[in-house]
């Protein structure tokens, strides 16, 4: 079994905010591939289904960002994930808008979402990278990761999303350089 997580802020203002990049891609899924409807369960919203026959859970904390890695423990406790099955939609501001870049471990690179989860169930997960982009300036980072993107990025950033999902079944095999690859053309 796969836990497929996306990071995000519940809170409605936050909806298409830079930020929420990661809520974007599972709804995505969820979409693509007709999974079950949301459902609240360990403080997140959840859907479960197959891809590639082979079965996932997918996540949206709802503990705002800054603690996504308490939901994610609760999940992965009851339904005995190993971490190595946990796969991570975040944004990342030292990449460039709609590039995708996918790893296992590592640092948080400043990220607070990944931190708690590296907090919660150590390093070992993957991690999907999505760029948004820097601001330049490092005052400017919390305005750009809470805002929301402009139509021209919108367009960068669906994209990017459907270059994921044509090859997401990648992730699952775990062949991330051909899913970097192809994610990214």
């Amino acid at each position: 079994m796969f836990l497929f997580v996306g990071l995000g802020n519940p809170d409605p203002k936050h909806k298409n905010n830079r930020h929420n990049i990661g809520f974007m891609m599972i709804d995505n899924l969820n979409k693509r591939f007709n999974l079950s409807k949301q459902k609240p369960k360990f403080k997140g919203l959840l859907t479960n289904g197959e891809i590639n026959k082979q079965k996932l859970i997918l996540v949206k904390p709802l503990t705002f960002m800054n603690n996504s890695g308490t939901c994610i423990r609760e999940i992965q406790d009851y339904y005995k994930i190993i971490p190595k099955n946990v796969f991570v939609f975040h944004d990342d501001l030292d990449l460039e808008l709609g590039k995708i870049r996918c790893k296992v471990g590592g640092s948080s690179g400043g990220h607070n979402g990944i931190k708690s989860i590296e907090d919660a169930i150590g390093p070992n997960f993957y991690r999907i990278r999505i760029g948004i982009g820097h601001p330049g300036q490092k005052e400017l980072v919390d305005s750009h990761v809470l805002n929301d993107f402009s139509i021209e990025e919108t367009e960068t950033i669906a994209k990017s999303m459907k270059n994921i999902l044509d090859n997401v079944h990648l992730l699952i095999e775990r062949d991330l350089d051909n899913f970097s690859s192809k994610s990214n053309s």
